[in-house]
């Protein structure tokens, strides 16, 4: 499948925050039919946003963050920093998302100077490679018939992310997994600037698009599911070693547990020679209307 560079240079330019005042970055979310700001964009402008206020030298390593509010698609997102500490080895900072006068995201994320060290991480998990797997939206066309009106628009649109799953389901019907784990190779569908800030960011956005979809598989149902209201509640991410998120990665996801409304997951990120590179946990809500 050839690379579309279009879709990718449209989440870059996302992710390129305005600077407005000392500490103030201003973001904004592009021009589709949504009703919410995506969960991964606030994620990758508030890291943005805490970056450009570190030395060059340091890297995240980590963050933490909290949706309090949805976010409103028309009109800009303030991102606001604090320097909460700048030490000799790590740095610290904690951000928040404000629109209409209400703070609707926080994060706190910690940066770290690169330093040597042995190494130990878990093995990536036998699959079949990238080249082996259909592409999503290649699969999409062979049934893009079957897909709901409402739906249909969302799942044609082009994408800055290229997927492969380990296993196809169908958008729009039942999926039940036993244990409920999500696994599939994903990349920019177009290379990106050689900038590790950057991957990191990019990596953020594209993570949080399938997590919560471990937590519908436990009970069969589907994100899309009009009986459910599914929304992100906290999310982490742990950057463990240097990638491109240009090049195939791994996502090795799975829903820990689902109770009082919630479902829990986790999930590996490795590359292709099997280098875990990140790690992330994700809250999400998911109240059946139905009762």
């Amino acid at each position: 499948m050839e690379r579309v560079s279009g879709p990718v240079t449209d989440l870059l330019d996302l992710l390129d925050l305005e600077p407005i005042e000392v500490n103030i970055f201003r973001g904004r979310s592009p021009d589709e039919d949504r009703q919410r700001v995506f969960g991964g964009q606030v994620m990758g402008q508030a890291l943005v946003a805490a970056q450009r206020t570190v030395d060059d030298d340091r890297q995240a390593h980590s963050l933490h963050s909290y949706f309090l509010r949805p976010g409103d698609p028309a009109v800009p997102i303030l991102y606001e920093v604090d320097r909460i500490r700048d030490g000799r080895s790590f740095a610290t900072r904690r951000v928040v998302a404000i629109q209409h006068g209400r703070a609707i995201f926080t994060m706190s994320v910690s940066f770290h100077i690169q330093e040597s060290s042995q190494e130990y991480h878990l093995s990536m998990p036998q699959v079949d490679g990238p080249e082996d797997l259909v592409d999503w939206t290649d699969y999409l066309a062979t049934i893009q018939d079957e897909i709901p009106e409402d739906m249909a628009h969302w799942f044609s649109r082009p994408r800055p992310i290229e997927t492969r799953p380990l296993k196809v389901h169908h958008p729009s019907k039942p999926v039940f997994e036993d244990p409920p784990i999500n696994q599939l190779w994903f990349r920019a569908a177009a290379p990106v600037p050689d900038d590790q800030a950057l991957q990191q960011a990019l990596l953020t956005y594209a993570v949080d698009m399938w997590l919560l979809d471990c937590s519908t598989m436990a009970h069969g149902y589907q994100f899309s599911d009009p009986d459910m209201q599914m929304a992100s509640l906290d999310h982490s991410m742990w950057f463990l070693r240097p990638f491109r998120a240009d090049e195939w990665l791994l996502l090795d996801a799975e829903c820990i547990t689902t109770a009082g409304a919630r479902g829990m997951n986790r999930a590996n990120i490795y590359t292709v020679d099997g280098r875990l590179v990140a790690t992330a946990n994700q809250e999400g809500l998911m109240r059946r209307q139905d009762g």
